[in-house]
């Protein structure tokens, strides 16, 4: 969602860090103001050293600070949520607030982001998780949201809350039409049919709208973009479900959520590749087994494809699944050669790539298996 569409209307949401509040906004709307339930008196004249300025720091620095109080819940950053900085940032929109999208040509915010691929993952599976409860609880922007901020902020707002549903697309368009290319069972419509072009425009169209409108009007890279969709793959694989899956588990009480605090510690190793462009995978973490069982099931599916083009054969109607196998093989690249070539600490882990591919085989028998019991 740009920031600068969002301007329009109440302003751009807040995400992460680069954001500026005014204390006001934090206790009531513009024209309300709620009274902090919490006072202590002003000592600034006395040292730091003091007895009563220790005891107030103590205070402040207390777990039990906030409890039996408005703030989190009516004012403050809000809690109950794993993003709280879009859920703050949601009712502060709802309570008549304005934001404004500060954009200037020197960056004004820097931040540290993390440089290995698992902790970038299990940070987007928090996300996931938080922004579904966000979706589903009482001020979902569908319902809430409407009433407060405006039918189209509140679309914004539900744009971002279901991003976790983007998982079930992507998982789709990662191993149905490779399966069915290795099973030899066509899916999309014969190359030499008009209606073959139908398939070809929606995929070419849309990637050209997410570069065109998201990247080229901002200056972004041709790379930048290309990483960037590479992303999107990896969030839509591994940490979208897998947000999904404990969020469900969640809501039948079968596990209690946990906050898994995203590593940025600093690596020289680490910081080495990561300037290189290099993916840091390095640990036998599960959240990488989608993503190696995907980029598996591609490179089946390629190779199939390139046999039966050496044996003459007719594949008319596969070619489509073909070029998409061939497209995930491209942004599979990465993982091909951490699994194979690369031999940093920061390659893949051995256990992760076996398990991968017994599930890629698997997964081709169990479809073949069906298939043929079923034609």
């Amino acid at each position: 969602m740009n920031p600068l569409g969002m301007e329009g209307l109440c302003g751009p949401n807040h995400m992460g860090t680069g954001c500026f509040f005014r204390r006001r906004a934090f206790f009531g709307g513009p024209s309300s103001f709620v009274q902090p339930e919490i006072i202590s008196g002003r000592v600034a004249n006395k040292p730091i050293e003091a007895q009563t300025i220790l005891e107030q720091a103590h205070q402040v620095a207390s777990c039990n600070y906030e409890n039996q109080t408005s703030w989190g819940y009516k004012m403050g950053f809000r809690y109950g949520s794993l993003v709280e900085d879009i859920h703050t940032g949601y009712h502060l929109h709802c309570e008549g607030w304005k934001s404004i999208f500060c954009n200037p040509k020197r960056p004004a915010f820097l931040g540290h982001v993390p440089l290995s691929l698992n902790d970038g993952v299990i940070q987007i599976k928090r996300w996931a998780m938080g922004l579904l409860e966000i979706a589903f609880s009482k001020y979902s922007p569908i319902i809430f949201g409407m009433w407060h901020v405006g039918p189209i902020m509140a679309q914004c707002y539900t744009h971002h809350a279901f991003w976790p549903i983007y998982a079930t697309p992507v998982t789709l368009y990662a191993f149905v039409p490779q399966l069915a290319r290795l099973c030899g069972v066509p899916i999309f419509p014969k190359i030499s049919s008009p209606w073959s072009l139908l398939p070809i425009f929606l995929f070419i169209g849309a990637y050209m709208q997410d570069y065109f409108l998201n990247f080229a009007s901002t200056q972004g890279s041709l790379q930048r973009w290309w990483s960037d969709q590479r992303m999107w793959i990896i969030r839509g694989l591994s940490p979208f479900p897998i947000g999904i899956i404990e969020y469900l588990m969640k809501c039948l009480g079968l596990v209690t959520q946990r906050f898994s605090v995203t590593s940025k510690v600093v690596d020289p190793d680490k910081d080495t590749r990561y300037d290189r462009e290099i993916i840091e995978f390095g640990v036998a973490s599960p959240m990488f087994v989608p993503l190696t069982t995907s980029s598996i099931v591609n490179l089946m599916a390629l190779f199939k494809a390139l046999l039966s083009f050496y044996k003459g054969e007719n594949f008319d109607g596969l070619l489509l699944q073909t070029l998409i196998a061939c497209f995930g093989v491209i942004n599979c690249l990465p993982i091909y050669e951490a699994m194979v070539i690369r031999v940093d600490k920061g390659r893949m882990h051995n256990k992760i790539t076996i398990i991968s591919i017994i599930l890629a085989l698997y997964l081709y028998i169990s479809i073949s298996y069906f298939l043929v019991g079923h034609m």
